[in-house]
């Protein structure tokens, strides 16, 4: 008896483990990195204006400096400095939650979900394909993965709808909009600054990428039908079972007609969507003037449905509650980049993961590239960022590697974009998974199969690349 109990006790504690709080696992990465600046070397490169006005890194000028690590004060500023540094992003998130909690109360949503679940009500599986085909095609040539916060709430009542659960319809989002940023086609962004750093033709190399985004965006379209097919079979095997669903009740919605005022306000959205996609391609607008668009839309949009003042306040203020946790994450999770900063170790890592893939055979620099790639946008979640600080010293080595400099074009495109669909310090990611109601660590659990599969077709990709000497065209 007593053996049965001592092995039955780690097994009970290993059923009850749980996972920390995202807010616990930021906190103690933004201590660890504050501790290795007492042991990592500080250091610099020296860095010039790009034709752009962008500092961009000058390979070979790394110098290690006067030691600076990180003082309590700064430790302790450090989240308020992300915060600090992000505000234009979490006050963007925070309105786009308020902006659509005055769209759901003007019923719009719900009258646009029943008219779709009345079509897809005996194929509800072909949802899946239906949108993210367009999701993904759509974030391949204009690069707005911020997009995925408009795209899920607004299909997420339908997907509840059709039977399916919370990861499903975040996963129809993330997934497809991923997949046409990792294989970017014509993104300014990501592919355009790397090529134009790495001296390419704009956007060139096409070819290998849209036979690349096929398999990348079927492997996920197939992912996602399974395991939505499972769910729907039975919910008991939803990831997200055990937990009350917030959203249970948009499950079942009345079909009602459209008054005149929601058919106004249909209209004025579409209008209102219109000026966004302008202001994304022509003005290349961020989350500051998004901000102020998302706030005018939700006022606007209400006023339209007849709402009163009071009722589209109460709107937002039940919308920015909602969404409040994805956005502080933002702000924390910036923190680890401040103390890096703030010890001057970031360059140091760069440098020591450039010298790192320096010294890897030929045959597989270009992997190595895709694994320094994934593991720096931890540190800089910037697209353009990345590609200032890592295609000056990615490009010289693949001159000396044999690699060509498409090669590592695309190592950094799928280590750069395969990342942000799991990193905390993804901002547009962390709030999508707010959106949705999705806990970060379910999200994981979700997501970790896809990926092993994705990395594969990654390395593989590569080795194929390296072996056809892929180039410029």
């Amino acid at each position: 008896m007593v053996s049965k109990n001592q092995t039955a006790e780690p097994k009970e504690k290993r059923k009850n483990f749980k996972v920390p709080h995202i807010f616990v696992i930021l906190f103690l990465m933004i201590a660890l990195a504050s501790l290795v600046s007492y042991i990592i070397p500080a250091g610099q490169f020296e860095r010039v204006a790009n034709e752009s006005g962008a500092e961009v890194i000058q390979p070979g000028t790394f110098q290690y400096i006067e030691a600076s690590p990180v003082t309590f004060f700064e430790f302790m500023f450090a989240i308020p400095d992300g915060f600090i540094q992000t505000a234009e992003i979490i006050f963007g998130i925070i309105m786009i939650g308020g902006m659509f909690s005055v769209i759901e109360r003007t019923g719009v949503i719900s009258l646009a979900v029943n008219k779709l679940a009345s079509k897809f009500a005996n194929r509800g599986m072909w949802i899946i394909p239906t949108l993210m085909i367009p999701f993904a095609l759509f974030t391949t040539f204009t690069g707005q993965v911020e997009m995925s916060l408009i795209y899920l709430p607004a299909i997420l009542p339908l997907v509840l709808k059709l039977g399916f659960d919370r990861i499903t319809a975040t996963a129809i989002v993330l997934v497809s909009t991923i997949a046409g940023f990792s294989l970017a086609l014509t993104v300014p962004a990501n592919l355009g600054v790397a090529q134009d750093i790495a001296e390419l033709p704009l956007y060139s190399g096409m070819w290998y990428r849209i036979i690349l985004l096929a398999v990348v965006l079927s492997v996920g379209m197939a992912y996602v039908w399974r395991y939505a097919k499972k769910v729907k079979e039975n919910p008991a095997l939803s990831i997200v079972f055990d937990e009350e669903d917030d959203h249970a009740e948009m499950g079942d919605l009345p079909v009602v007609k459209a008054t005149k005022r929601q058919l106004w306000t249909a209209l004025t959205l579409l209008v209102a969507f219109g000026i966004l996609l302008f202001g994304l391609l022509n003005y290349g607008w961020y989350f500051r003037e998004l901000t102020g668009l998302y706030a005018l839309i939700g006022i606007v949009a209400g006023l339209v449905a007849g709402l009163k003042s009071s009722e589209i306040a109460d709107a937002f203020n039940e919308g920015f509650k909602k969404i409040l946790l994805g956005a502080i994450v933002v702000g924390i999770a910036r923190g680890i980049a401040v103390v890096l900063d703030a010890g001057d170790i970031m360059d140091t890592i760069i440098y020591a993961l450039g010298e790192f893939v320096g010294i890897m055979p030929d045959s597989v620099t270009a992997v190595f590239m895709l694994v320094v790639q994934a593991a720096l946008n931890f540190l800089i979640p910037s697209g353009s960022g990345q590609a200032m600080v890592t295609m000056p010293i990615m490009s010289g080595l693949s001159d000396i590697s044999g690699v060509t400099r498409q090669t590592a074009v695309l190592a950094f495109l799928m280590g750069d974009g395969f990342t942000n669909i799991f990193y905390p310090t993804s901002g547009y990611f962390m709030a999508t998974l707010a959106v949705g109601g999705v806990r970060w660590e379910k999200w994981l659990k979700f997501i970790f199969p896809l990926l092993i599969v994705w990395y594969s077709v990654a390395i593989i990709s590569l080795i194929i690349a390296q072996i056809i000497d892929y180039g410029p065209l």
